[in-house]
């Protein structure tokens, strides 16, 4: 991997597994009342169209981070309507 892939590479990992505490916060919690919905369901269709812009580009960065992504920022969602 060259040096500007593992930038791209080291960059999404850590914005992608920022969300994870919120995820974990949530579960512990059961609260998600002042995570906006509207906000999170935006995010969550550009990742989605990330995730497919990564596809055919053929980049596994793109792949990869949005893959992580829509895992989380699902969770999010899913946890915001169950417990929002």
């Amino acid at each position: 991997m060259d040096t500007i892939s593992l930038i791209g590479f080291t960059a999404a990992t850590l914005t992608t597994f920022s969300f994870l505490p919120q995820v974990v916060k949530i579960w512990k919690t059961k609260r998600a009342q002042d995570l906006s919905l509207l906000t999170f369901s935006i995010y969550f269709v550009g990742i989605c169209l990330w995730f497919t812009y990564g596809l055919l580009r053929k980049d596994p960065v793109l792949i990869f981070a949005n893959t992580i992504m829509i895992l989380l920022a699902g969770s999010i969602l899913a946890l915001k309507i169950k417990y929002g």
